[in-house]
């Protein structure tokens, strides 16, 4: 294997993890997440030696797998409509055997709007400062922390319709 390449391998194997957790805490689907995780990576093998020059590569990775997702989400959400359109049935919830839909905290990420899921979870669980999430996102640091504000209420009336505390954070 080329350096690059035995570059590219120690920098997936330090990073994949994260990826998948950061993602599937968006989707509430590890399956769907370990599947955009693995095309941001592709995509980052195939430019990585511009990739690879970058301070952070991993935040190049992110800002793809965020672009998958939110593309994910939208297509997920059309095909719901049509499907309850041409069914008249129920949108089925998170996999009950996935780990993360099983807790109360990620059943009330999962119903909050992308763009507050999004912040909420690079935020407290990526621990990314306001400043990289909004050029993450595409948005001002400002809407960064109006959508964690917002994020926050409506997290915490989710869990307490659950009876659930949120956790106290910085």
């Amino acid at each position: 294997m080329p350096a690059d390449q035995d570059d590219f391998a120690e920098f997936y194997q330090a990073s994949y993890r994260r990826m998948v957790a950061l993602v599937a805490a968006m989707t509430g689907d590890r399956c769907q997440a370990e599947d955009i995780a693995q095309e941001a990576f592709a995509r980052a093998l195939t430019r990585w030696p511009q990739v690879a020059r970058y301070e952070l590569p991993e935040a190049w990775v992110r800002r793809v797998a965020i672009r998958l997702t939110v593309d994910a989400l939208r297509r997920m959400r059309r095909a719901v409509r049509v499907s309850a359109r041409l069914a008249a049935g129920e949108r089925a919830g998170p996999d009950a055997g996935d780990p993360l839909a099983a807790t109360a905290l990620s059943v009330a990420l999962l119903r909050l709007p992308l763009p507050l899921r999004q912040v909420l979870v690079l935020y407290y669980l990526a621990d990314l400062p306001v400043e990289e999430i909004a050029r993450d996102c595409g948005v001002s640091p400002s809407t960064v922390r109006n959508r964690l504000a917002a994020g926050r209420d409506r997290l915490e009336r989710e869990l307490k319709e659950r009876d659930e505390e949120v956790p106290h954070a910085r």
